[in-house]
């Protein structure tokens, strides 16, 4: 039980814990980078560039205000999502795992139909996961990716066995990438495979759980 809640296979509260590490993603060491992973920088600029067009799309909706007062962790959510990205790419060649971009566009044209077209499933990505129409490919791309590395590693994801096996892989690759998050932004735990200061399961790319759900289990 200890072990299952170590790698956050549901919502989790975690603690900040402060590494000397740190330190040099938010100073002179690598200037303008929200993060570091894998020796690749994820600039500042691009966390604030997928930020701003989650709020223009926002902006465009009729429940404009709603969606930003419960979207406030949006810039970390964003990081997050970016970071939680690379880590699934470096499990997913791990074990062996691609994505197509067919595939990609089979989920598409199936969760297109199940949101009643193109406008519906805009609105469901940009309501339910702060997702811009620009970002729905990547977004979906992650949920090809996460079930087909459980598949290559014997787990169901539907088990809480295996959810370990796959939290396992994900950390195990966390780790291999040595994470160094600029300080502003939290600290990234990788038993837990998420950001410190955005409490949101890291299996939320398959589950959909709303981010205001994930905010408020936390």
């Amino acid at each position: 039980m200890h072990r299952r809640r170590r790698t956050a296979l549901a919502v989790t509260a975690v603690s900040l814990v402060a590494a000397p590490l740190l330190t040099a993603c938010g100073g002179e060491a690598h200037p303008g980078a929200a993060a570091v992973v894998g020796g690749e920088r994820i600039e500042v600029s691009t966390v604030q560039a997928q930020t701003a067009d989650v709020r223009s799309a926002q902006r465009d909706s009729e429940h404009s205000e709603e969606l930003v007062k419960k979207s406030g962790q949006l810039t970390r959510a964003k990081l997050h999502g970016l970071i939680f990205g690379q880590v699934l790419d470096r499990a997913a060649k791990d074990a062996g795992v691609s994505v197509s971009r067919k595939e990609i566009q089979q989920v598409r044209t199936a969760a297109t139909a199940q949101s009643g077209g193109d406008e519906g499933l805009r609105t469901v990505m940009l309501e339910q996961r702060w997702v811009a129409p620009g970002q729905i490919e990547e977004d979906l791309r992650k949920e090809v990716q996460l079930p087909k590395l459980a598949q290559a590693l014997g787990a169901d994801l539907q088990s809480p066995e295996g959810q370990q096996v796959v939290g396992d892989a994900l950390t195990k690759a966390s780790k291999a990438l040595h994470i160094d998050v600029n300080p502003r932004y939290g600290t990234w735990d990788d038993a837990k495979v998420q950001l410190s200061t955005y409490q949101a399961p890291w299996i939320s790319q398959v589950t959909a759980v709303r981010p205001e759900e994930a905010e408020a289990g936390a």
